[in-house]
Parts: C-alpha cells; structure tokens; sequence
C-alpha cells in the first residue's frame, strides 16, 4: 500500500475524525480534598493544562458509585457519582467548563458486566435459580452429580475460573455465574431486552447531562455464542495478545445489533456526539466491523499500540489500519498508552541501553501524530512518564494481584499519580502532606508539569509544539509513503505540506526533504542526517 484517498471535508468534518483525545484515569490525575484520591473538582481545576497542551477531548474513565474490585469498572450504579470523586453536581460544572474550554468530554460506560452490588445482581441472588431476575445474567446449575463443577471451561481475564458459585436464598449451594473478570464484576445477558434497554436509558441520561461521547468498556465481549460452549485449548488464550482465536466469549456477531440500536440513540442528538471500543482483536478487518456506518464511531487501534519498535512492523500496521479505514469510512485511532498498558516510554526499552525507552516512546509519538485521523494520549504520556515497576506489594491495588495468587502484579504501575509541580511528592497531586493512593518515585520532580513546561527540549514541549502544528497543516490531505532506502527508516507525505521521517534504526540515516525541520523528537543537525531513534517532521 503507498497511499491513500485524500479525506474529503466536505462530507464530514465531525470532531471525532481528526481530533486528540486526552484519557484522564480519574483517581491518579488530580486531588482536590487531600484524600489521597483523584477527583473531578481537581480534574476542573487542572483543564488549563489541557487547553495548554492543544487536545480536543478529554475521556473519563468511570467515576460511578462501584466498591473498587477493579478500579471502578465494577459499577453498582450508573446514573450517579462515586462520593469519593464528588457527586453529579460536580460533574456538571466539570462538564460546563469543558464546554467553555472548547473541550469535549467523553466518558467510560461498562456495558459488560456490573458490579455484585448492583440492585440487579442483589435482587437475582435473593430470587433463585429460574427467576427472572436472575435472567438478566448467565446463571447456570454445575456440572456433575452434584452440580459442584463449573458449567463451562471458560477462564476469567484477570485469572481463575470465570464461574463462581453462589448460595441460594434457602443456605444450599447453588447455581454459577458467569464473570470474564472478577467474581465481583458478574456479566450481563445482552439478549434479555431489559439490559437492551437499560443501557439505552443510561446513555441518554448522560447525553441530557451533556456529554460529547462514550469509550466502551470490552465492546466485543457482550454477546456470547448461544449455549455458552467450552472454549477448548484457546481458554488461555490473553485478552491482551495481538492475535486472539475465534473464542465463545469475545466478537460474537450479536454485538452488533446491540451497537446499532446505540447509534440510534445517539443519532437524535446535537454536536456530533461519538462511541469509541475498547475491540481487543488483532485482526483491523474484525476490528472494522464495529465501525461500520450504523455502528460505533471509532475502535481503538490496539494492533498499532503493540507493534515492537521496528520499521516494517510499523508500516504494516500503519497500512493495515489505514487500509481497513478507507474501507469502512471511520477513521483510525491511534493509540499508544492506557490505563491498561505498559508505559511506552518503558515498553519500548532496550535493556542494554537504558535511555532508548523514552527517545523511542518520543519517536513513536511524533509519528503517530503525523498519521490521519484521531489520536489518545494517556495522563503523563506528555511528560515521558516511565512505568513505575518496583511498587511495594503491600500497596498493589489491582485485581490481577490476587487473582494470578501474586504471579503477575497488574496494572497499577500505569496508574501512580501524575506529577504537577514541587520538588517531593505528592508533587501538586493533592496538597501538601496528603499521601496518593499509590506512591510516587522520588525521581518524579524532573517530569511534573512545572518542571517540563520550562524546559524546550521536555516530553511536554514536544507534544505541546507537535498538536499546534497538528491543527495548522490541512489534516484533511491524503497519505503516501516517501520511498527511502534505509530499511530502518520510514518517511511519509501528508498532501503537499508536510513529511514525517522516523529512523528506527541504531545508527544516524541520511534523508533528504525539501523543507527544513519544522519539529522532531531529539536534536536533529540539518535536515539531511536523522539521528538514531527519532523522528521529525518537514514542512515547506
């Protein structure tokens, strides 16, 4: 593939096609009322920075009333706010500052599963086997004489059967439930028409409160194949590979009736409103399915964000993405960090030269802020955080911990508080003298905000500089690859305007634009030598 049709912005200019969306993981971003725990009132504070740093959006992960089995995504109620994060007052006003920012705000809905404290999973355990409110879930009797083995072979994502046994109202054990996560997260039948509508009805509800968008949690998990089959030898099979088998649980072709029914919904709304996917698949033709023209708006780009750091890898993503967009219409998403992942700036490193990491992570931004169509950053991303890997295990919060009987440790090392300014922590986090959640490294000073943002050659300069110059050249051009005879380096053209280079190799390439360097992820002498590791863009 060496190009692309040119985006055409007369048919459709929505925000959503070319705009950057910042995710805010909401107990590690910013703490207003000292309590160690990130908040709305701290996120309204903080959106300047936002504005500063030149993104369209901001994407909330869930701040709904849930006991934390899994850092929020087990919700017990989907109407209202997490006290510990403030009430819906607090997200009005958030949501009312966005607008007068310029800043659309989309937020983390959990259609998957509920939390066993939902008033629907309390109700069903109390009703009995045969009810129908237990019909609203997959409960089904055990196998063998004494209904004591799991209905199925399916595993939980996070580790461990993903069946549990409940005791039934009368004190006798009882039937399974189904969780592909915890036991605290039991999933829901979306063939039953009252999850259909439930969900529906909760869309609107924060569609009246304003919101521009929704990310969705395991979009490809909430059909299952009929009967609930065993999943043989691909049970072992993670959610998070690149490559995933047709499995029982995941991408089941009822999900999407289900997303249909959503962009209706959607559809009789104002300003351009807009569903992203969490779609773990590997394969961009499967993952496109769900961004058909009556279905979700985007599906993150997870091929892209696991690809290694080597050139052919990262053009054959970038074609099959681009490929399976021009297809279907929906425009790529770009992604390269979340809530759920490795840092890149730690992900991308080479063990022997411990400064690669960052340099890469740097490259691989500058790149994919280059590339056609939408773009999400994860908090900190702009400041080059590194995963903090060395957490005390007494203070490990996330499931995976205890589910993998501490095998694996999680997730949590993404998710340590970002710094904002001060030379200890909590560096700005909460106020002086509040202890986060999950600590801080002491060698933090140098990456907060205050620090990046007086320094030209920081993290936060660079993206700052990159999404100004993002929203000045045509986005709206077309895309062709500039041939080049390193095998380590890629270079492409965005219309006539602008050429992205990025040298993936170990040593400086040579490469000849005709426009001088406009930005680029390291120093670059000239404009006819790219250093090892970097990319830049060319512009003239």
């Amino acid at each position: 593939m060496t190009s692309g049709p040119a985006l055409d912005p007369t048919t459709d200019r929505s925000w959503w096609r070319h705009g950057v969306v910042y995710q805010i993981y909401v107990r590690s971003f910013a703490d207003a009322d000292g309590d160690g725990i990130g908040d709305l009132a701290g996120i309204r504070q903080h959106l300047p920075h936002l504005v500063d740093l030149g993104v369209d959006a901001l994407w909330l992960t869930p701040y709904y009333p849930s006991p934390q089995a899994d850092g929020g995504y087990d919700v017990a109620d989907y109407r209202a706010v997490d006290p510990q994060f403030g009430d819906l007052a607090d997200f009005d006003a958030l949501v009312a500052e966005a607008h007068r920012l310029d800043l659309r705000v989309v937020v983390d809905i959990v259609p998957n599963h509920t939390s066993d404290q939902h008033p629907w999973f309390q109700v069903a355990l109390a009703a009995g086997p045969g009810s129908p409110e237990r019909a609203r879930y997959h409960f089904r009797p055990g196998k063998g004489p004494d209904g004591d083995q799991p209905p199925n072979d399916w595993l939980a994502t996070f580790g461990g059967d993903a069946w549990t046994r409940v005791t039934e109202p009368d004190g006798t054990p009882g039937e399974w439930y189904l969780h592909l996560f915890t036991p605290e997260q039991p999933d829901l039948n979306w063939e039953h028409p009252e999850v259909v509508a439930e969900f529906e009805d909760v869309l609107r509800f924060w569609l009246d409160r304003g919101v521009d968008g929704f990310r969705i949690d395991v979009a490809h998990g909430l059909a299952k194949q009929a009967g609930l089959p065993d999943a043989g030898e691909n049970r072992f099979v993670s959610l998070m590979q690149t490559e995933i088998p047709p499995l029982p649980m995941w991408d089941q072709d009822g999900v999407h009736a289900i997303y249909q029914g959503w962009r209706r919904v959607l559809d009789s709304y104002p300003g351009d409103r807009m569903t992203v996917g969490e779609v773990w698949l590997g394969d961009p033709h499967r993952v496109a399915r769900y961004t058909r023209p009556d279905e979700l708006h985007q599906a993150f780009n997870f091929r892209w964000l696991f690809t290694p750091f080597v050139a052919e890898q990262f053009r054959d993503a970038i074609d099959a993405s681009l490929r399976e967009s021009y297809a279907s219409g929906a425009p790529v998403t770009w992604v390269l960090g979340n809530h759920d992942v490795v840092r890149p700036a730690t992900r991308y490193g080479d063990p022997k030269h411990p400064d690669s990491g960052l340099r890469r992570a740097r490259a691989a931004l500058l790149t994919m802020l280059a590339l056609p169509g939408a773009a999400y950053l994860y908090q900190g991303e702009e400041l080059g955080l590194p995963e903090v890997d060395d957490l005390p295990e007494e203070v490990l919060q996330d499931p995976i911990w205890e589910r993998t009987g501490h095998l694996a440790r999680g997730r949590d090392g993404c998710r340590v508080p970002i710094p904002w300014s001060g030379e200890q922590p909590p560096y700005g986090f909460g106020p002086d003298g509040s202890k986060p959640w999950l600590p801080q490294p002491e060698s933090w000073a140098a990456l907060s905000v205050a620090a990046e943002r007086e320094d030209p050659a920081s993290t936060l300069s660079l993206v700052r500089r990159a999404l100004r110059l993002r929203r000045e050249v045509p986005w709206d051009a077309g895309f062709e690859w500039v041939p080049v005879d390193d095998p380590h380096v890629l270079a492409f053209r965005r219309g006539s305007g602008l050429v992205c280079a990025i040298n993936m190799g170990s040593r400086p390439a040579r490469f000849d634009a005709r426009g001088g360097v406009s930005i680029a992820s390291g120093p670059v002498e000239g404009h006819h030598l790219l250093p090892p590791e970097t990319a830049a863009w060319f512009v003239g």
